[in-house]
């Protein structure tokens, strides 16, 4: 079976269908509309695959607390003193039975409605992930749809106790929920007696507004006011419930696991859960967010995830250069520190958590980042993740509600995305609406992104770093260029970018080991240049400087047919 590097596509369904003009900032969903399941078409769908994509990431799919009323449904509503947004966090569950009701055009057939586009998905060729939120859930936690025979998260805990390994939270018995901030008075006020821990392993009962004061910390068997004791045997409790919560997913069909905050749970929990899951479904990945890179073989080899963000690493890195804050040459240093782990790393330059490329907050332009695009998808064999909207440049300007101008896409508010929103074109999906430069910027996101699997050198080949042959010269600078070589049996793929505002005529060095380790013959050879179409010979040589003019923020994948010694 051929290999596949995995790409994937996130998008919050909440907004990506949503087609409301003049959203009012902290709007109802009645004055800002919502995106729905039913607006990821096949035309969206199709786009998405030809894009370059294997696999949409659907955010915020779970059931969680929202400020909007669905009692009329038989769904509990949430106190708005505890909930971030009008719409709600995506990662404050209240329910792991069920999905958004907001996300549904007939609300009491919501689950029929995800399933069918999980259905739509993989008629379309690519394959599901939904987020699995583990650390923490909704403040007022109830699941409405659990299956007949399972006991509610808190069900049967013991409230007496601040600690027990057959309690789902964390309690301070004879005290009374009080934040640092208003959560309401009278009939309205926000009453939890006793106190849970919040999310953010705040074992308080004040949390502040910076806090995840909108969750609860979930208890995996660890005693964190008693020394942080652990107590794994026997199972404890909740570990039961999450793994009984992951194969009911996983039996809808779901093909990965993006697992939030998985750092925050013992790993302990992963190295026991994830096996029987992938015994029961042997194809489903499972993707951690962890940010701290002393855990990342912990979380890799002893919690037996698939693959692990890598944010403090490259993406950290290549935001800084592209900013012109950190050398281009700094790149080696970070695929050298994920020595013999690479290739489990998910590089992006967005996701929901971080700003815009194209804000002022960031690169203010989302051609700077070109080259960081072509760096971070084509360097290794690892999956690549794109955001929704990034792919033509949406800026995140807007000041939505809860989520003020800060250079992000809102995950708390109904809002509505200017960038995607013109090239949904009502369902449609397509450029017609879309100006000149996004048309250009995702017809250049398009050609990387397809040579992610179009070329085995990049899906499945091997990597060699050229910057210890390229120091400062008049032909290269370190400081903005970075090359490196991809290669597959008979292909040898030489990229290069320059994250620098001027073009360049770049010169560089190929070093004797990159033909003694792959057994290249040097010589001239016909190359061709992927993303822009020049074909011409060219001599591979260690005594021959390769040249190539790369524009600015510019970058090269230049294709060139080699022979083996």
């Amino acid at each position: 079976m051929k290999k596949e590097k995995i790409v994937i596509y996130q998008l919050l369904p909440r907004l990506f269908g949503n087609t409301t003009e003049n959203c009012v900032a902290g709007g109802s969903l009645e004055e800002n509309g919502v995106g729905k399941f039913n607006d990821i078409n096949d035309n969206a769908l199709t786009a998405i695959k030809r894009l370059g994509c294997t696999h949409v990431w659907y955010t915020g799919i779970l059931e969680h607390a929202t400020q909007t009323d669905y009692s009329a449904y038989g769904i509990a509503p949430d106190n708005r003193y505890v909930v971030k947004g009008k719409a709600g966090s995506p990662y404050a569950v209240k329910d792991y039975y069920d999905v958004d009701p907001d996300l549904a055009v007939n609300v009491a057939a919501r689950m029929a409605e995800f399933e069918s586009l999980v259905a739509r998905t993989h008629e379309n060729g690519l394959r599901v992930v939904i987020d699995f939120v583990p650390n923490h859930v909704a403040r007022q936690y109830r699941s409405d749809a659990k299956p007949a025979g399972v006991s509610d998260l808190g069900e049967n805990d013991n409230r007496r106790h601040h600690f027990d390994t057959a309690n789902n939270f964390y309690y301070f018995p004879d005290e009374t929920f009080a934040p640092r901030f208003f959560i309401g008075e009278g009939q309205e006020r926000y009453i939890e007696s006793p106190a849970k821990a919040t999310g953010n392993d705040c074992f308080c009962t004040t949390p502040s507004v910076n806090d995840w004061y909108e969750t609860v910390k979930l208890n995996y068997g660890v005693d964190y006011l008693g020394g942080r004791a652990t107590h794994f045997d026997p199972v404890p409790d909740t570990w039961a419930k999450m793994l009984h919560i992951l194969l009911f997913w996983a039996a809808k069909g779901i093909d990965a696991f993006r697992c939030d905050m998985a750092e925050m749970v013992p790993v302990e929990f992963w190295h026991w859960a994830i096996p029987q899951v992938k015994n029961a479904f042997p194809e489903i990945l499972f993707i951690a967010e962890v940010y701290n890179p002393n855990e990342y073989r912990n979380y890799l080899q002893n919690g037996r995830f698939d693959y692990l963000y890598d944010k403090v690493g490259l993406y950290d890195l290549l935001r800084e250069v592209v900013g012109c804050r950190a050398p281009a040459a700094g790149i080696t240093g970070c695929w050298q520190s994920l020595d013999g782990i690479s290739d489990r790393m998910v590089n992006f330059l967005e996701n929901h958590d971080e700003q815009r490329v194209a804000s002022s907050f960031n690169a203010g332009d989302p051609f700077k980042a070109y080259p960081a695009l072509v760096v971070s998808a084509l360097m290794n064999t690892n999956p690549f993740l794109l955001y929704f909207g990034q792919e033509l440049g949406e800026r995140g300007e807007d000041a939505e509600g809860f989520s003020g101008h800060d250079g992000r896409t809102t995950i708390f508010d109904y809002w509505s995305v200017p960038a995607v929103r013109a090239w949904y074109n009502g369902g449609k999906c397509n450029t017609a609406r879309l100006s000149a430069d996004r048309k250009k910027l995702r017809e250049m996101y398009r050609k990387v992104l397809t040579l992610c699997n179009r070329e085995a050198a990049v899906r499945e080949g091997g990597f060699f770093d050229l910057m210890y042959v390229n120091g400062a010269s008049s032909a290269f600078d370190p400081q903005r260029q970075y090359a490196f070589a991809r290669c597959c049996k008979n292909d040898l793929l030489l990229v290069a970018v320059n994250f620098g505002a001027s073009p360049v005529q770049a010169g560089i060095r190929l070093p004797q080991h990159l033909f003694d380790f792959w057994h290249i013959r040097t010589g001239a050879v016909s190359c061709k240049e992927l993303l822009g179409g020049a074909e011409q010979q060219k001599n591979l040589s260690p005594d021959t400087l390769f040249d190539t003019p790369i524009a600015a923020y510019g970058a090269v994948v230049w294709k060139c047919r080699i022979t083996s010694e």
